[in-house]
């Protein structure tokens, strides 16, 4: 899977260039196979260093690489998967508070959304 599609990478891109924004992130990657999701809002110039929030078991703000990202190798000829149905919706620093709170950027997801609903449906 091409893990940034070239709207994806220009949108973190021009992110990049609007340091200290509170950016929704862009794109979502996770490993089909087991713990690793990252969530990015940026990508520098050099291509590679991207920032968001990565979570390996413990989620952090802060910088990661695509290339490495890329690199992984998994059981059965897998690698690190792009989140096509991913839209973001909040704020990093959000997603990261929510993170630190629920213990993963997964179950902050479920948190998020299911708060999202219930305003929605007035409860």
């Amino acid at each position: 899977m091409i893990l940034l599609t070239p709207d994806l990478r220009e949108r973190l891109l021009a992110n990049g260039r609007e340091r200290g924004a509170d950016h929704v992130p862009v794109v979502k990657f996770f490993n089909p196979l087991g713990e690793g999701v990252w969530l990015a809002t940026e990508l520098d110039d050099d291509g590679d260093t991207l920032f968001g929030v990565a979570d390996l078991g413990c989620p952090e703000l802060g910088s990661f690489s695509l290339e490495e990202l890329a690199s992984i190798t998994l059981p059965f000829g897998m690698g690190i998967e792009r989140d096509i149905l991913f839209t973001g919706d909040f704020p990093i620093s959000v997603w990261a508070e929510a993170a630190r709170e629920a213990g993963s950027i997964r179950a902050a997801e479920r948190i998020l959304y299911r708060a999202r609903q219930a305003r929605r449906d007035g409860v």
